[in-house]
């Protein structure tokens, strides 16, 4: 081999090597600075149990079908069927080993806003922290705290089932710095207090998008269709488009929309049907105010 030759191979491993270097910093684990979460205070556990139901912790977390107390018992385990495999809810009850009771506010906060695991590793974002991401530290203590009140569950939920290179967290510092951001979705009248809470109902907690988005081929949203109808990820129908000039709402009155979370019921008196059962009844725990706001801001994002 001669002179010439090693220094090219030297050059070109010397390259990789800084390339990779810089990939890792640029898509490390990116948890907050410790005092993004310092002296938030004792947490308003009634505003936490708002934070709770608009979250929709429930619908994922609790077991299929549970009524009444049962659906506070968090023990995880539904799987989420997607086009990389299936997820599967982890325990978040305040269970010390199985859950999360010997977790911190700060890596809670993490999971919640910046997909950073307990031991500093990317979460998967079947868990909607790109919603999640702009909930404020105030409401993210609230909801640790109420959280704290609810019952333990020993139940250990299973593993994720994806297969490679799914199954390869690495990667997942390169979606994050593609689609992570904690920018508003839509364009509306900021200035509105009604349209502002219910953006950040929507936007954030609510993580309507999440389901009601289409997305590519690496699952991320194609943000010019916010709210414009999905595939279903298990293969069943599909989410509507919920925007103005929708057929499924965009003939509805605000009223109509509060109306629907509130009862299930549709102006034409159908009733909710399909995986938006969990989710109604969720909304249905909320203010008569937040279903408006939410109410509000569907009727004011761009009709597509």
């Amino acid at each position: 081999m001669g002179r010439r030759t090693r220094k090219l191979i030297s050059g070109l491993v010397m390259l990789g090597v800084v390339g990779g270097a810089a990939f890792w910093w640029l898509t490390k684990p990116a948890p907050w600075s410790p005092s993004h979460w310092e002296g938030l205070g004792e947490p308003d556990l009634a505003n936490g149990e708002q934070v709770f139901w608009a979250g929709g912790c429930v619908s994922c977390h609790a077991k299929k079908g549970a009524e009444g107390d049962a659906r506070l018992v968090l023990s995880g385990g539904a799987p989420l069927k997607s086009p990389f495999g299936t997820f599967h809810a982890p325990n978040i009850s305040s269970d010390e080993t199985a859950g999360i009771g010997t977790w911190t506010l700060a890596e809670f906060g993490n999971a919640m806003t910046r997909g950073v695991g307990r031991n500093g590793e990317h979460l998967y974002p079947s868990f909607p922290y790109g919603s999640y991401a702009r909930m404020t530290a105030k409401d993210i203590n609230d909801l640790w705290g109420f959280m704290k009140t609810l019952p333990k569950s020993a139940e250990v939920a299973p593993p994720h089932e994806l297969p490679f290179p799914y199954n390869m967290r690495v990667a997942l510092g390169g979606w994050k710095l593609l689609f992570l951001t904690d920018k508003p979705r839509a364009s509306v009248d900021a200035g509105d207090p009604k349209l502002a809470r219910g953006q950040y109902l929507v936007e954030g907690p609510g993580h309507c998008g999440e389901c009601h988005t289409p997305r590519n081929a690496l699952g991320g949203f194609e943000p010019d269709q916010w709210l414009a109808g999905a595939a279903n990820p298990e293969g069943e129908g599909r989410i509507p488009d919920i925007t103005p000039g929708s057929k499924s709402i965009g003939g509805w009155s605000a009223s109509d929309i509060a109306s629907y979370l509130e009862t299930g019921f549709t102006p034409e008196f159908d009733s909710v049907g399909g995986s938006m059962v969990e989710v109604q009844k969720n909304m249905a725990k909320l203010t008569p105010a937040d279903r408006e706001a939410i109410a509000a801001y569907l009727k004011a994002v761009p009709a597509l």
